[in-house]
């Protein structure tokens, strides 16, 4: 342990020393990689029965043992997951914490090549309104491509499934392309204070700014308390779209995806098949509607974060249970965990 902690003061002393914004890049553009992601989507038809659908982000490597900090929504229900570092090294790596409420996921590298130094992890209460920032990302699949602006404001947005306590982010005026999902925000001194996202963006209406979800966020919700990975990519339904569906209760959480290898897939959840428009929203309907986890039951927005925090108590070999809607039937799966 105390060996660790003195290659992290060796490597993070520099970085602190770093006099501009050159300097400063040139150090931390190592720990900042490209995240590829392959999807395998099963399609209903003999003609091309597997689609591979590719997409690309970044993230940022955070501990001597391998972990890479990303957005959930582009590892969430990946099948295969590739990092490649500045040099052109490339690791395979597998999510070990999401959540998707927050766009943060945390990765783990298979190994970490030889010389590459991961940054510190910094706090986000001390960081000012109108101070410079450092935004390195992959925006349009372009690795190490660096901004410089400032912190605009801080921002608590709500969530499709309610309020969480813990998720604080950053607005930014620097430059945020498509494609920097997952880059890292630092500070002068080289600490990570931020994890870029682009969930604010999907609106249309947050254009000029970029958003970070804070340093404070992703340590509580991966790194002091590990968020379940369950592998689902999921559609929160209520109201008229529930009675719809005819769920039995007021909410639930339709199935669109399922990673494989994932807790999910050990529940045998099926993913629907699909797609379907109600409103202004598309979504893949057929798949199963989880109702409950943990005991917890979806009556209501609130009840989600209320289920992460039952699924964080897992841990390997303990049961993971989940009440589901098929077919028009409740159905109760099981599955030991593995990881």
């Amino acid at each position: 342990m105390l060996a660790c902690l003195l290659v992290l003061a060796l490597t993070m002393a520099p970085i602190a020393q770093a006099e501009n914004s050159d300097a400063l890049y040139a150090l931390l553009r190592p720990s900042v990689v490209k995240v590829h992601v392959r999807e395998f989507i099963v399609e209903p038809n003999d003609e091309m029965p597997i689609t591979v659908v590719p997409s690309a982000g970044a993230g940022v490597v955070f501990s001597i043992d391998g972990q890479v900090l990303t957005a959930a929504h582009l590892v969430q229900t990946a099948d295969q997951i590739t990092v490649e570092f500045d040099d052109g090294q490339r690791v395979r790596a597998r999510v070990i914490a999401a959540e998707p409420a927050a766009d943060v996921a945390l990765l783990q590298l298979d190994r970490l090549p030889a010389g590459k130094i991961p940054v510190a992890l910094g706090r986000s209460e001390t960081v000012r309104t109108g101070q410079e920032v450092v935004v390195i990302g992959a925006p349009f699949g372009l690795p190490g491509m660096v901004s410089i602006g400032h912190i605009s404001g801080r921002h608590r947005p709500a969530t499709p499934f309610g309020h969480l306590e813990q998720l604080e982010m950053f607005v930014l005026d620097a430059h945020v392309e498509r494609g920097s999902s997952g880059g890292g925000v630092f500070d002068t001194d080289g600490n990570l204070i931020g994890v870029v996202t682009s969930v604010q963006f999907r609106s249309g209406q947050s254009q000029g700014l970029g958003f970070a979800v804070t340093a404070n966020t992703v340590r509580a919700l991966l790194v002091d308390r590990r968020s379940f990975w369950t592998g689902i990519g999921g559609y929160w339904i209520c109201g008229p779209l529930a009675q719809q569906l005819n769920l039995p209760q007021e909410a639930g959480l339709l199935v669109q995806r399922i990673a494989r290898d994932s807790p999910a897939a050990q529940l045998r959840l099926q993913a629907g098949s699909t797609v379907a428009k109600i409103g202004d929203e598309h979504f893949v309907v057929g798949g199963d509607v989880i109702l409950a986890a943990q005991g917890v039951v979806l009556s209501g927005p609130d009840d989600y974060a209320r289920m992460q925090a039952e699924l964080a108590r897992l841990r390997a070999g303990d049961t993971l249970r989940m009440t589901v809607l098929r077919g028009g039937r409740q159905i109760e799966l099981t599955t030991a965990v593995k990881r």
